[in-house]
């Protein structure tokens, strides 16, 4: 359904009469991109879902992920860095727009994966990691909260390593993640199941 509240963009709202929770979880969750301005979620939530997440597929039960919950010091050498990378790119106008919204975001998460040099067990790691942060995500959304799952430069960066402790010869960032309550719900679309699907003789 659809509920509209004061100053907010119309969202949807999960229905949780459906006859299949879990598909309808599935096809309802999207990536949040403005929060609400309301304390984050209990941290015993957050932690519930790692515990949950962590049930994941993987291939000989490498389970190849490690998870990191930064606090008000490393969420703000994130964000100053994250700044820093954006004014080398983009000028100081960019980088003070995208301080201040990084700055209103309301909880972390990042997520990192187990190096290999064998390129083939990297590959099943990563695919691991995938179904995790998929499993988190949705576990999240069955709280109603939202999250981004963000992979852009500043987590690439030797730096943001640094500042998680994270020794990157053993492993690779995944991905930062935020979370919160949604402020609104994109509406998207997908490709069919005709235009996905081959069906083999």
């Amino acid at each position: 359904m659809l509920r509209s509240g004061a100053g907010h963009k119309k969202i949807f709202m999960r229905d949780q009469s459906s006859s299949n929770p879990i598909a309808e979880l599935i096809t309802s969750r999207r990536t949040i991109y403005e929060f609400r301005n309301e304390p984050v979620p209990p941290p015993e939530i957050i932690k519930r879902a790692i515990d949950i997440s962590r049930w994941a597929p993987n291939h000989h039960l490498t389970e190849p992920w490690h998870f990191y919950l930064p606090g008000k010091e490393t969420i703000a050498g994130i964000i100053e860095l994250n700044t820093e990378l954006v004014r080398e790119k983009s000028g100081a106008e960019a980088a003070r727009k995208k301080q201040a919204r990084w700055s209103g975001i309301p909880g972390w998460l990042v997520l990192s994966c187990d190096v290999s040099d064998d390129p083939v067990l990297a590959q099943e790691n990563y695919a691991a990691c995938s179904c995790v942060a998929q499993n988190l995500m949705l576990y999240l959304w069955s709280e109603n909260i939202g999250t981004k799952w963000s992979t852009g430069s500043v987590v690439r960066d030797r730096r943001f390593y640094d500042l998680l402790w994270i020794d990157p010869s053993a492993e690779t960032v995944t991905g930062l993640f935020w979370y919160g309550y949604a402020r609104e719900i994109p509406v998207t679309t997908r490709k069919s199941l005709q235009q996905i699907l081959v069906e083999l003789p």
